[in-house]
C-alpha cells in the first residue's frame, strides 16, 4: 500500500513539473510574436496611400474642352509632365464626354423642297446607340415610328410637323433633340426672307472695307508727306500761339488802363 501510494504521488508531481514548464513557455511565445510582428513592421515599408497616388496624377494631367455642349461628345486628355522634346503639353488619348442630355431644337443636315434629312446625336460607331423616332403632336401622346436609324428622311406635309429623337445607350437616355420641319410653301417665304437681311449685311461689310480703305490711304499719304504736314502743323501751332499771346498782351494793356 505505501509502494502504490508513493507511485501515485510521484505521478501527481510529474504531471504538475509538466503543467508549470507549458505555462512557463506560453508568455515567452507571445513576446517572440509581437517582436516578429514588430520587425516585420520596421523591416516592410508603408505603401503610398492611394488619394495621394490620384492627386498627383490629377496634377499631371488636363481634360480638353468637349467637342459638344449637350448630348455625347469626345475630348482631348493632355499631359502636363514628361512630355517628349520641349512640349509642354502632349495629346494622351481622346476620351468621350458628356453634357445635358436635352439639346432643344436642332437643324436638318440637309434639305430640300421635298424632303429633309434629320439627325439623331451620336458619336461613331453608329450601331453603338439605339435611337427612338417620335412626332410630337400637339397636346396628345406622341407617336413613336418605326424608323430606328440614325438619320430620318422626312416628306414635307401640308403643315408644320415637329419630331424628335432619342439616343439611348444600354437603355439610358444619353441626348434628345427635336427638330421643326416646315411645309414647302413656309420653306421658300423663309427664303424669300433671307435676301432682306444678306443685303443688310453686305452694306455694312461694303461701308466697313471703304472706311478701312480710306484710313489706310490716309495713313500712306501722311507717311509719304511727312514734311509738309509737319510744316502745316507746326504752321498751325505757331499761329494759334501767337492769337494767344496777342490776346494776353490786350487783356494787360486794358487792365493797366
Amino acid at each position: 500500500m505505501g509502494l502504490r501510494a508513493a507511485g501515485d504521488a510521484g505521478r501527481l508531481a510529474l504531471r504538475l513539473g509538466l503543467l508549470l514548464s507549458l505555462l512557463a513557455q506560453q508568455p515567452v511565445s507571445a513576446k517572440n510574436d509581437s517582436g516578429s510582428a514588430l520587425e516585420q513592421a520596421v523591416v516592410e515599408p508603408i505603401p503610398e496611400s492611394a488619394d495621394l497616388a490620384s492627386r498627383k496624377l490629377s496634377k499631371e494631367v488636363e481634360f480638353g474642352m468637349c467637342t459638344v455642349t449637350c448630348g455625347i461628345g469626345i475630348r482631348e486628355v493632355l499631359l502636363t509632365n514628361g512630355c517628349p522634346g520641349s512640349e509642354t503639353k502632349c495629346i494622351v488619348r481622346v476620351e468621350e464626354c458628356r453634357g445635358p442630355v436635352d439639346c432643344g431644337w436642332g437643324r436638318p443636315i440637309s434639305e430640300s423642297l421635298a424632303t429633309v434629312k434629320i439627325p439623331c446625336i451620336f458619336i461613331p460607331p453608329e450601331n453603338r446607340f439605339t435611337y427612338l423616332w417620335k412626332m410630337l403632336i400637339p397636346d396628345q401622346q406622341s407617336l413613336i415610328l418605326p424608323n430606328d436609324s440614325a438619320i430620318l428622311e422626312v416628306h414635307r406635309d401640308t403643315h408644320p410637323v415637329a419630331f424628335q429623337c432619342d439616343t439611348k445607350e444600354n437603355n439610358e437616355l444619353v441626348a434628345s433633340v427635336k427638330y421643326t420641319v416646315y411645309t414647302t410653301a413656309e420653306l421658300e417665304t423663309r427664303r424669300l426672307r433671307r435676301p432682306d437681311t444678306n443685303v443688310v449685311l453686305v452694306f455694312v461689310l461694303i461701308t466697313g472695307v471703304i472706311v478701312c480703305v480710306g484710313v489706310i490711304f490716309a495713313l500712306i499719304f501722311i507717311i509719304l508727306h511727312w514734311a509738309a504736314v509737319k510744316a502745316f502743323w507746326a504752321s498751325k501751332v505757331g499761329k494759334s500761339s501767337k492769337e494767344e499771346q496777342s490776346s494776353a498782351q490786350g487783356s494787360t494793356i486794358n487792365s493797366s488802363r
